[in-house]
């Protein structure tokens, strides 16, 4: 499976690393939530994260299930973010998570090595689609590697280390694994 996730909590350095993953040749799907969070802002919509967390999960499951149906599998693919984050993200906010969700985390399934980005204060800041404080994206991070895990994924934390290292660290890892 050429799938890849890149996970991890609000703020730690993944979609940097998707960037330079990208500039490095790879194709690379980048965080479906910012997307939605500005289109939905920009309709005076409320279902966003923070008004309506239930209603933005579903809509982050509907692109998110587009996005891996429409990537090919012939080409090594980073995400930003998969399905089992929406998961972690729904219990986080102590809400249910419905069969829809379950389900499609079983049936669309990654590359079985996931990579997660660690909590880092010292990288971390706020701005339109990211409202929450360090403390809680250090928890969510602890949920999402969490659902991952209980998923039956492998789950890697990403050192904190510059980009170019996390670059090496990702695509030395995979080497190792002979992801073509």
């Amino acid at each position: 499976m050429n799938k890849i996730i890149i996970s991890g909590g609000p703020g730690s350095g993944k979609s940097t690393l998707l960037i330079a993953l990208e500039s490095s040749g790879f194709q690379c799907v980048p965080e479906v939530s910012r997307e939605l969070i500005r289109q939905e802002v920009a309709r005076s919509s409320e279902c966003v994260p923070w008004k309506d967390l239930a209603c933005f999960a579903r809509l982050c499951l509907g692109k998110m299930i587009f996005d891996f149906e429409n990537v090919s599998y012939d080409n090594l693919t980073f995400f930003d973010r998969g399905i089992p984050d929406i998961i972690a993200y729904l219990r986080f906010g102590g809400l249910p998570v419905d069969d829809a969700f379950m389900t499609a985390a079983v049936t669309f399934r990654y590359a079985a090595e996931v990579f997660i980005a660690p909590p880092w204060e010292a990288i971390y800041i706020n701005d339109n689609e990211r409202w929450q404080t360090f403390s809680e994206a250090a928890a969510l991070y602890s949920e999402i590697k969490k659902v991952y895990t209980e998923l039956g994924y492998q789950v890697t934390e990403l050192p904190l280390a510059s980009v170019e290292k996390r670059v090496e660290f990702t695509l030395t890892k995979l080497e190792r694994i002979e992801y073509k």
